[in-house]
């Protein structure tokens, strides 16, 4: 890991102390996974200063690990993703697209809001990534209208099998932070225990 990635990571997960993002205990997915703790991400932005940071850290890694010119428009997955997509369009100078979760039954009744035209490459962009279903329905939709996705940036990887699954779609899953990195630097920091830290690291090998 570089020395700037060391250091946004630190920053990353002060951040989440601050916000008290993590919980522990028993809670269903949108999947309908069950896991022994939650990172409840869509708290950021109601912390200017910490979103501040957070796009930031975003939009470093995306200029450097995809760079810009590998993709014309974003799109925001529903509906945690909406937020980070769109301020990150924005600072990239990039059109910002979302797909809605359900098919509109009124006017274009396109799923796919903005302007999208055929040969678009697209990139995904979601705060997490668990088991990939969210991302793989959105590229889906993209491409049904013409859309090229060949890529997906996400915050964090909770590291069960998401990636994976994008992957055998044709889909490269990019992330700024895997929570086994994340669960690590936490327990450095005293905000977690070690049974804490083995749970995280227990969901993540049950899952691979």
């Amino acid at each position: 890991m570089s020395k700037d990635k060391e250091v946004a990571e630190d920053e990353f997960c002060r951040i989440l102390m601050k916000i008290n993002a993590l919980e522990f205990g028993t809670f269903k997915l949108s999947s309908g996974r069950v896991t022994p703790y939650y990172l409840d991400l869509r708290l950021i932005p109601s912390f200017p200063d910490a979103f501040h940071r957070i796009i930031e850290f975003c939009a470093t890694f995306v200029k450097h690990e995809l760079h810009t010119q590998s993709f014309d428009k974003i799109a925001g997955i529903p509906i945690a993703g909406i937020p980070l997509a769109s301020i990150l369009a924005f600072q990239l100078d990039k059109p910002f697209l979302y797909v809605r979760q359900g098919v509109r039954l009124h006017g274009r009744k396109r799923r796919v809001e903005g302007v999208l035209i055929s040969g678009d490459r697209v990139l995904l962009v979601d705060d997490l990534i668990t088991t990939g279903l969210s991302l793989k329905r959105t590229a889906t939709a993209i491409r049904s209208e013409g859309g090229i996705v060949e890529d997906a940036f996400v915050l964090l990887d909770r590291e069960e099998g998401g990636a994976k699954r994008l992957a055998e779609t044709d889909v490269k899953v990019h992330s700024l932070f895997k929570i086994s990195g994340v669960a690590e630097e936490l327990n450095e920091l005293n905000a977690i225990t070690e049974d804490q830290l083995r749970t995280i690291l227990k969901q993540v090998k049950k899952q691979k």
